[in-house]
């Protein structure tokens, strides 16, 4: 199997997560603080993927202030998008109860969540792509932490859609466009960076990494705290513990 393809797969393997936890959410009626737990669990397995996986080496590659570079500028590229996405209705898309908008309370929200779930999407699945340049296989830490962190976003957020009033074919239709979308972010982002020197990559990686990290602060605490309250950091350490160990293993 041609290496890209390999990617792409991989890409999509980890967009599916986010099916399956909307499909639970649309066909179970999980309880708030299970959704809250499972939020700051997959928070904590994101943070470790950053830190030990994508900012760790690519400091290593690239050296310290291009990755910083690079680091900062992917937090400050997504938080410029969030806002933007926000004004238009998308700043609760990831909360389960009844923030989300529905298109007659904010005409044009039902697009600017879906943009704004691809927003949140993309840059992890880039850095899957990137994974492969090496010649080795996908990072399975890394992979790991896409799909437990992916699960309770859709879980998440599709609860919050249906309580919105979006429909089924809304909401399986953005989730399953962004699976397909995660697919080609890691194909795109592993042809793309094909040729590129091992510093391109590493800025790139760090990139994908500070807007993935501004995506857990901004998104997935603010929805975990909101039930987990006091319990938050400790299910959060415990998230980055099993990455950590997956990591290590």
């Amino acid at each position: 199997m041609p290496v890209w393809v390999e990617a792409g797969l991989w890409g999509l393997l980890g967009g599916a997560a986010l099916v399956l936890g909307a499909a639970v959410a649309w066909f179970v009626r999980v309880p708030q603080a299970v959704v809250a737990g499972v939020m700051a669990f997959g928070s904590g397995v994101l943070i470790s993927a950053v830190a030990f996986d994508l900012v760790e080496e690519a400091a290593d590659t690239g050296g310290l202030g291009p990755t910083a570079a690079g680091f900062l500028g992917g937090a400050a590229v997504y938080l410029a998008a969030n806002i933007a996405l926000a004004r238009r209705g998308a700043r609760h898309r990831k909360r389960s109860e009844d923030q989300q908008p529905s298109e007659e309370e904010q005409s044009g929200s039902g697009a600017a969540i879906a943009v704004g779930a691809l927003l949140d999407g993309v840059p992890e699945s880039v850095v899957l792509g990137l994974g492969l340049l090496a010649g080795g296989g996908v990072s399975t830490p890394v992979l790991a932490a896409v799909f437990i962190s992916n699960v309770p976003e859709g879980l998440s957020s599709a609860a919050g859609m249906k309580r919105s009033g979006r429909s089924a074919a809304y909401v399986f239709g953005v989730w399953g466009g962004i699976a397909v979308a995660s697919g080609l972010s890691a194909l795109v982002g592993y042809l793309a960076l094909g040729d590129a020197p091992p510093e391109a990559v590493a800025v790139i990686t760090a990139v994908a990494a500070g807007a993935i990290l501004t995506m857990v602060a901004d998104t997935m605490i603010p929805e975990a705290f909101e039930r987990t309250r006091i319990w938050t950091g400790l299910i959060t350490t415990l998230g980055f513990l099993v990455a950590f160990a997956i990591e290590r293993a």
